[in-house]
């Protein structure tokens, strides 16, 4: 009997600690295969599955997830481009929360129709759907049209999220995963590579082909798709096991699913807009109560068909991952949507640029998992790593906390790479933890329930934290122009004439400082030209006093007669006042710091002096006015509506975005304490997380080796039967569906 120590199927009756590296036999009838040259096919001994098989499954899995992984680095590279364009990118999180509701949404029901019907149907029908909502995002004219093609897009990713993970713990012992591990990691390290790179290409692009190119984005999905379809087509083959049994689809369970995540989702994202309180937000909760209700009874009546089994969370290890899986979505999901954006926003990176200083944190998450994987198919343990994951993550939000304008690249980088080490020791073993907690056959529905309530926390990460972070954005620009030092350094610069009369910083004075400096400059002028109408009047008065007394004393003295006094006066006064009022009005541009210019007191703004003495006197009064407590930001002029589009930030002064940087990055960093927050309550979580022991044998295998067992104790004629229910290439899963007799084609 030939054995094989890659496969982790191994044969069937076999028993023993070390089996799971022998691949399954066929004792009582040949099964069909999906080996074209007959391996793993033919004599009644010959494995379920041979290691060729395996990897030609793993190549077909491969491509999936490359499509899946290349569209989020791409489009997460790409967004700021995409919301500037479309005058929206305040609405980003629409985009990115209908895909991940969508998907979230649809990752249950996949994984359990996959349990119904076989997974490879269902990846198909995801990969399909994927790559049509890829084409018609890349026609969308607004944020609001793009998040509705999004959102049928994410319809099929919720495929692309959950099966590879199902079929995965199908075909392999969890403590041989590490061995195929590579592939994976290889994966998500080229389309971190690449994505940056594409998606900056296109979204630095005017037109690529006669179209803009940022719809490229989203275009490139489809021939990538196609191939990945083929693909997907020619290698994805499983065998199927199972007894007859009609599936019952809980139709009734995926609508209560909706009718529970959609409105608790929507007022998530539009909370701030409606107020948490209006009525629109109080109608979403109502519904979302009622929905869950309603999903609860649904399940319960549907017992083990309902589309989330209640019977799952009987098992303790199931429901502590469940829990970590959501905190830790919430915090991933939400939190590091924010990198991109300061990368791009506050530290002035291009698209592709900031792609690529994001790669500490996918390093990070290749080199844990990568290491964990191989701590765990050695000895066999897992259950440090989730608090050992927890914590490093907590230790890069840590870092992020203290994050500041001034922070040089590497800081951030330090933190994101924390975060990926962090993250790449709880994907996995979360998953292990859920797949190792339930019975074979449900470990589609479990795998895809756990996906589910991590995309949830994700989804409710992204649509809280975005609609935060955009909320207080304002209020934090108007407190960063409380800081009198940032604020006199601003001021100065755009009272500067060359400053601000440069095309590069056109749209971030009409922006910001146009509204600011515009009034500030006219109350100046006026205030100078009452002091030169004031010095005017007193230069008269005094050339008038002085003019009179002269002449009166020649009255008195008999000189002038006092018939011309009068007239005299007036003559003396008359040629003597533009003297005395030009020494008045120089005295008062000495004083005032101004320039006479055409008899009027005006500022020289080009002269750094005069420019100086104003910013020193008006810094104050702007500061206690409009950063006060954060009000008056509308009245400090800019501050409304600049989140909707942030180009006019592109290659302006420095000193001139310097507030707005500080009060986005104070928004950002409000977002990385909610992360980090969250994040320390799943740390204190997993020390109460027990985690179950490993599979010894493949989901396969062991399905395999139960139907063997019962076939024995029921004699021989149900062995065959029991032995003809592998099934062949069309197969796809665990699934209690009817099978043919054996060696019937497929």
């Amino acid at each position: 009997m030939a054995t094989s120590s890659t496969t982790g199927l191994r044969p069937r009756g076999s028993r023993g600690r070390h089996s799971a590296a022998v691949p399954a036999r066929a004792e009582a009838s040949p099964p069909t295969t999906d080996a074209p040259d007959g391996d793993g096919a033919g004599a009644g001994d010959e494995p379920i599955m041979s290691r060729r098989q395996i990897l030609l499954v793993i190549l077909g899995l491969m491509a999936g997830m490359f499509l899946a992984s290349l569209d989020q680095t791409i489009v997460g590279t790409s967004i700021r481009t995409i919301g500037d364009d479309l005058h929206g990118l305040d609405q980003q999180a629409w985009v990115t929360t209908a895909y991940l509701i969508a998907s979230t949404i649809a990752t249950p029901i996949y994984g359990k129709l996959s349990d119904l019907f076989g997974r490879r149907p269902l990846y198909l029908f995801g990969i399909t759907v994927f790559i049509v909502g890829s084409l018609l995002s890349s026609f969308s004219t607004s944020m609001i049209m793009l998040a509705g093609f999004r959102a049928f897009q994410g319809i099929g990713a919720g495929a692309l999220m959950s099966l590879p993970l199902a079929i995965m713990g199908d075909i392999l012992a969890p403590r041989e995963r590490a061995k195929y591990q590579g592939f994976f990691l290889a994966i998500f390290g080229i389309s971190a590579v690449l994505g940056p790179l594409i998606g900056g290409v296109f979204a630095g692009a005017d037109q690529v082909l006669w179209i803009a190119g940022w719809r490229w984005v989203f275009l490139v999905n489809v021939p990538i798709g196609v191939v990945a379809l083929l693909m997907v087509i020619a290698f994805l083959h499983l065998p199927r096991l199972g007894a007859h049994r009609v599936p019952r689809v809980d139709w009734w369970g995926a609508t209560a699913v909706i009718v529970t995540l959609v409105p608790l989702l929507l007022v998530a994202e539009q909370g701030r807009d409606w107020g948490w309180t209006s009525a629109g937000a109080v109608a979403c909760y109502v519904l979302g109560a009622v929905g869950l209700v309603a999903f609860l009874v649904v399940e319960r009546a549907m017992g083990e068909d309902a589309i989330i089994p209640l019977k799952l969370f009987g098992s303790r290890a199931f429901s502590m991952a469940t829990v970590l899986g959501f905190l830790v979505g919430f915090a991933m999901f939400g939190a590091m949507l924010t990198l991109p954006l300061y990368l791009q926003i506050v530290v002035g990176l291009t698209p592709t640029e900031s792609g690529f200083a994001t790669l500490p944190m996918v390093l990070g998450m290749m080199i844990a998992a990568a290491g964990s994987g191989q701590i765990i198919s050695h000895t066999g343990r897992y259950g440090i790593f989730p608090v050992t994951g927890t914590a490093v993550t907590a230790l890069g939000y840590l870092v992020l906390v203290f994050l500041s304008i001034d922070a040089p690249l590497w800081y951030v980088m330090i933190g994101m790479f924390l975060i990926g080490l962090g993250l790449g020791q709880l994907m996995q073993t979360l998953t292990l933890a859920t797949q190792s907690a339930v019975a074979p056959r449900d470990m589609g529905v479990a795998t895809s329930s756990s996906t589910f309530f991590r995309q949830i926390g994700g989804t409710m990460g992204t649509a809280v934290l975005l609609s935060v972070l955009f909320a207080v954005i304002p209020a934090n620009i108007a407190h960063a122009m409380g800081d009198r030092d940032d604020l006199a350094s601003s001021l100065d610069a755009a009272l500067t004439p060359s400053v601000a009369s440069a095309p590069a910083n056109a749209a971030v004075m009409d922006r910001i400082w146009n509204p600011i400096v515009g009034p500030l400059k006219e109350n100046v002028q006026s205030g100078l030209d009452q002091g030169a109408q004031r010095a005017r009047e007193a230069a008269d008065s005094e050339v008038t006093g002085r003019v009179t007394t002269a002449v009166q004393r020649q009255v008195d003295a008999g000189r002038v007669p006092a018939a011309a006094a009068a007239v005299l006066i007036e003559r003396q006064v008359a040629a003597a006042r533009p003297a005395a009022e030009a020494q008045a009005l120089a005295a008062a541009a000495r004083e005032g710091q101004a320039t006479v210019s055409g008899g009027r007191l005006v500022v020289d703004w080009a002269d750094a002096g005069q420019r100086r003495h104003w910013v020193d006197q008006l810094t104050p009064a702007i500061a206690d006015r409009v950063g006060g407590n954060g009000a008056g930001a509308d009245e400090g002029g800019g501050t409304s509506g600049l989140t909707s589009d942030t180009s006019f930030l592109n290659g302006a002064d420095a000193r001139l975005t310097r507030t707005f940087m500080t009060g986005f990055i104070d928004s950002a960093v409000t977002i990385y304490r909610v992360g980090l927050g969250v994040i320390l309550l799943a740390f204190v979580l997993s020390w109460f997380f027990r985690v179950p022991p490993l599979r010894q044998t493949s989901a396969l295998q062991e399905a395999a080796d139960q139907e063997r067992a019962a076939a024995a104790q029921a004699g021989p004629e149900p062995a065959v039967t029991a032995a003809g229910s592998v099934v062949g290439p069309a197969a796809g899963g665990l699934s209690p569906t009817a099978s043919p007799p054996p060696g019937t084609p497929r």
